[in-house]
């Protein structure tokens, strides 16, 4: 599977807030975020759904990442997009280790695993309401 997407009730922004605090508790940032709607908007373009793109990096693990493998950087930095869709907000990533199989590098795959499931729940943790599913 390519991608790991969840959804909630929350709204975008804060499902967007929930899910930047449980980064931070893994060392991500989000360095950038890039709203999609806003965009397309300004171009004069009609898009009505939010849509944002973050993107996020923990710099420890890229700088260790990078030294095994340069190629790595054409997948850093890691992208969650937080979007509106039939009245759900869902929250979703491509995942890292189907991204890095394309460079077919053992040890880069077990790298990618360990950061696919951090990220991973750090989206779960985001749509958490004291251990219950929003």
């Amino acid at each position: 599977m390519f991608d790991y997407t969840v959804h909630t009730n929350k709204s975008v922004n804060h499902a967007i807030n929930r899910l930047e605090a449980s980064l931070k508790e893994e060392k991500f940032g989000v360095l950038w975020m890039f709203d999609i709607k806003e965009k397309l908007q300004e171009k004069g373009l009609e898009f009505q759904k939010e849509f944002k793109v973050l993107e996020v990096c923990n710099p420890d693990e890229a700088h260790r990442v990078l030294h095994v493998n340069g190629m790595a950087g054409y997948f850093l930095p890691c992208k969650i997009v937080v979007y509106e869709d039939n009245g759900q907000t869902k929250i979703g990533m491509p995942r890292p280790t189907a991204l890095i199989s394309l460079l077919n590098d053992n040890d880069m795959e077990l790298f990618a695993k360990d950061i696919e499931e951090r990220l991973i729940r750090c989206i779960d943790k985001s749509i958490m309401i004291n251990g219950l599913t929003s």
